[in-house]
């Protein structure tokens, strides 16, 4: 029997919609689930395939992982123009959005907040990703910090360090705290209170802590 090339090959275009029907899947099940316990037999139940079927798409569970969080953050700037996170002092409002954005995408946030978690475990297969991810926003908020603070003419590179780390981990420990309970936290509204706090404190430092604590020398 011979066999034409269109019935041995699935077309590009329903590779690509059966590569991203898996991703979805899999962003569902490692957000339940974690990387750990959930599998690829998980995965491939719910999209309706083998397990060998999943693996001919993306090699190994690792890859399919990975995948994973690359499809995230292209899901992040799909709708910006370059799709790129913007540059200077806009990165601030941009983050005010995506906490917005994010409180109608639970699933993404429980599977960002899970695969995080996770890859400060020895030998994580996504701790690179998030190594490299972190240094880079850590890079590109110090960047905005230094163009803001050009316009006022401050100069505070240490402050300006912590500040970028601290905004960081103010938008991920929010999400935390939201996704244990929605109904307690405010996501966008308590990360535009947080970025904007800090903001002002890199350009109009406050008295220390110990000001407003009585006799705190003592202490």
């Amino acid at each position: 029997m011979v066999t034409t090339t269109s019935s041995r090959v699935k077309s590009r275009p329903e590779t690509e919609r059966k590569r991203t029907e898996i991703l979805k899947a899999a962003m569902e099940i490692f957000g339940a689930k974690g990387s750990t316990n959930g599998t690829l037999a998980d995965i491939a139940e719910q999209v309706g395939m083998t397990h060998a079927g999943v693996l001919h798409h993306f090699g190994s569970k690792q890859k399919l992982l990975l995948e994973v969080l690359a499809y995230r953050d292209e899901s992040d700037v799909a709708g910006l123009a370059e799709k790129h996170i913007p540059d200077g002092p806009a990165l601030f409002l941009h983050l005010v959005k995506t906490a917005l954005v994010n409180e109608l995408r639970p699933g993404i946030v429980q599977v960002y907040t899970v695969l995080s978690s996770e890859s400060v475990t020895d030998d994580h297969p996504a701790r690179g990703f998030f190594e490299h991810r972190y240094a880079k926003l850590r890079e590109e908020l110090s960047a905005a910090f230094d163009e803001l603070c050009a316009q006022q003419g401050v100069t505070d590179t240490a402050r300006i360090a912590t500040a970028s780390a601290s905004i960081l981990a103010v938008m991920d420990g929010l999400q935390l705290q939201w996704l244990l309970d929605p109904s307690a936290v405010d996501l966008a509204g308590a990360s535009s209170f947080a970025i904007e706090a800090i903001v002002n404190g890199v350009l109009r430092p406050g008295p220390p802590l110990e000001t407003y604590v009585p006799d705190a020398s003592d202490r």
